[in-house]
């Protein structure tokens, strides 16, 4: 057997593990800035996949195709979500400062599974704390994982 042939088979054998990427069965509520994110995604991956054509990197094309389809799934179900302006309760979108009983604050902006970072501040909508959080106001407390969060500011963002 030629080396040739086998490189060849190696590389088909490489992009035959790659598996789909799963998407969230859940509501796929954005923000503007998610939905923005979104379609750059999608942008980068279209001229990814175009140099990848280009090169004939089959390993390459199999990978951004991959997320091609998946960031193609999330766009089509994306549902753009703007909170009320001024609402006095936690929503999807908005931006809430707690407090612990030790006095530690912490703020949260409530966004889409896709776009939450938790270390940059942002929470996925469907994360245990957004879901204590849904529907409460400034003072109401909310419990997670067996320690207590005081609502103490709501914000547009």
């Amino acid at each position: 057997m030629s080396r040739a042939f086998t490189r060849e088979e190696d590389s088909e054998n490489a992009t035959a593990g790659i598996g789909e990427r799963p998407v969230s069965p859940l509501r796929n509520l954005v923000t503007e800035n998610g939905l923005a994110m979104i379609d750059a995604e999608l942008a980068g991956l279209r001229e990814d996949l175009t140099k990848a054509e280009t090169d004939a990197d089959r390993e390459r094309i199999a990978l951004v195709s991959r997320d091609l389809r998946y960031w193609t799934a999330r766009r089509e179900s994306a549902e753009l979500s703007v909170p009320e302006p001024g609402s006095d309760l936690v929503r999807f979108g908005m931006g809430v400062t707690l407090e612990s009983d030790d006095g530690r604050k912490v703020h949260w902006k409530i966004v889409g599974e896709d776009e939450a970072d938790p270390a940059k501040g942002s929470i996925s909508h469907v994360s245990p704390m957004a879901l204590a959080l849904y529907g409460k106001k400034v003072g109401d407390v909310a419990s997670v994982n067996g320690k207590e969060w005081e609502i103490v500011k709501l914000s547009d963002g």
